[in-house]
């Protein structure tokens, strides 16, 4: 039995002047969503994902026009005519929080492989919003909340030029 999509509950107001204050930046972000339940999601072309109840965690990059700010500005609606995978699973979460930093280098890749490195990271469906790379997946299941404080580390600790991870929430 496939799920209905989640009605937002966010204020649409606070959440637009939120968004206003990120500078529209080109670089890499991470979406950290929450499931509520179980059940099968239909994920375009790639077949369907089996929901579980935790957080999923999904990396991509912002280097066109209006920056991660544009991206996250699409991603914080439930898109009608979804076009990436992680529009048709964002119907489906809850967006709780982002972890991003700007820079003209797109670091999706390394952060994909990082966050797969991290305590009870598993992979959910291969080939989630990795279509054009060599990555197995750009998505991320815990069953509990990911630590951003873990993450950040990692990416200091492994590259010591790095920028500096932020983190936005709604």
């Amino acid at each position: 039995m496939y799920l209905r999509p989640v009605s937002p509950t966010q204020t649409q107001n606070r959440t637009r002047l939120k968004l206003a204050a990120l500078e529209p930046e080109p670089g890499t972000y991470v979406l950290v969503l929450f499931a509520r339940t179980n059940g099968l999601v239909w994920i375009g072309r790639l077949g369907r994902l089996r929901l579980q109840s935790g957080f999923y965690v999904y990396v991509g990059s912002a280097l066109g026009s209006g920056g991660v700010r544009a991206r996250l500005a699409h991603h914080l609606k439930a898109s009608s005519r979804p076009h990436w995978h992680i529009d048709y699973l964002r119907r489906h979460t809850l967006l709780e929080e982002v972890w991003y930093c700007h820079d003209r280098v797109s670091r999706e890749h390394y952060w994909a492989q990082r966050l797969g490195t991290q305590a009870r990271a598993s992979i959910p469906l291969a080939g989630f919003g990795s279509s054009d790379c060599r990555c197995v997946s750009h998505l991320y299941f815990f069953p509990n909340r990911p630590s951003r404080n873990a993450f950040s580390r990692s990416l200091r600790d492994s590259c010591q030029r790095h920028p500096q991870v932020r983190f936005w929430k709604d």
